[in-house]
């Protein structure tokens, strides 16, 4: 039996169809990021799974129980941490660790708790004094304080500075090594590639791609070039300027000029080329292998060009 299994899974307001025919599962020990844009549809799925929110139709098992019931068995086993805290700002970290630690059967010390967090310099410290990056390592000590089954992670890392990014990583891999069944929601697409065994991409409520991140990258043809837009190039001139000189997929993001192409050795060519000749530097010249970012991107984009 899978940790997670869903099936056609809709939840509607009126005429708003959150979630829309979802089907997936997770497999025990494994650790699935569920992406989309926001409104897509991730968070009312993962609530529905957390048994904070009801279904319309569909069939949802979480280690074998229906979260709508909410029995004390499975609240024991699973752990969430949300997108934002509801922690009093004036405990201390200890407190607050104490106090959540009740609530389970089997928990963490305290020591293990902290140092996995990696809050050992502010256990005694009020939540209130915490940058929000500290804020965040609370939560996740909170969640994982009942050695759960299954992590519920929504934006774990949001607030962390890249030292603490990585360090988090370390963690839930940990985690996943140990056993632990984890389901990850992330804007940070870097994160889910790095971290997922497998993904799935929702929008529009539908899921619309599933697979390992490099099952999804290797359906994407081409590689990727992208420089900086020239500071004689306007922006809004940008797409028409170098869509005939990459002659692919070009997107720009800020002044980041990307483009996915099938030739890349063709297409840096042409656009040397016509750098040299208009007496131009290509700032951040880059050619790199598809990314799930990139995947996500494309995935997205034809979805809603057919919605």
């Amino acid at each position: 039996m899978p940790a997670i299994d869903v099936r056609d899974l809709h939840k509607h307001y009126g005429d708003n169809r959150a979630v829309d025919g979802v089907s997936f599962h997770v497999g025990e020990g494994e650790v699935y990021a569920l992406l989309g844009h926001n409104g897509a549809g991730k968070s009312t799925a993962v609530e529905i799974l957390e048994g904070h929110r009801t279904m319309t139709s569909g069939s949802v098992s979480v280690l074998g129980f229906d979260p709508a019931k909410a029995q004390r068995e499975f609240r024991d086993r699973i752990g969430v941490v949300l997108q934002t805290s509801g922690v009093e700002n004036e405990f201390t970290v200890r407190e607050v660790i104490d106090l959540y630690a009740s609530a389970y059967r089997r928990r963490r010390t305290l020591d293990e708790v902290v140092e996995l967090a990696g809050l050992e310099e502010k256990v005694d410290e009020r939540v209130g004094s915490l940058s929000g990056g500290q804020r965040r390592r609370v939560d996740l000590a909170l969640g994982i304080i009942g050695r759960p089954d299954l992590l519920f992670l929504d934006e774990p890392t949001t607030g962390f500075d890249p030292a603490a990014r990585r360090k988090s990583w370390d963690l839930i891999e940990a985690l996943g090594d140990d056993g632990v069944t984890v389901l990850l929601t992330t804007h940070y697409l870097d994160e889910a590639e790095h971290l997922a065994d497998r993904v799935g991409v929702l929008a529009s409520g539908k899921m619309i791609a599933e697979g390992t991140p490099a099952q999804l990258i290797e359906g994407i043809s081409g590689t990727v070039v992208s420089f900086m837009l020239p500071d004689s190039i306007e922006t809004a001139d940008a797409i028409s300027t170098f869509g005939p000189v990459l002659g692919g997929d070009v997107r720009l993001s800020g002044r980041l000029v990307e483009a996915t192409v099938d030739r890349a050795t063709e297409v840096v060519h042409r656009a040397t080329g016509w750098a040299i000749e208009n007496g131009v530097e290509l700032e951040s010249l880059r050619v790199a292998r598809a990314s799930l970012e990139d995947v996500f991107l494309q995935l997205t984009e034809q979805s809603e060009e057919t919605s």
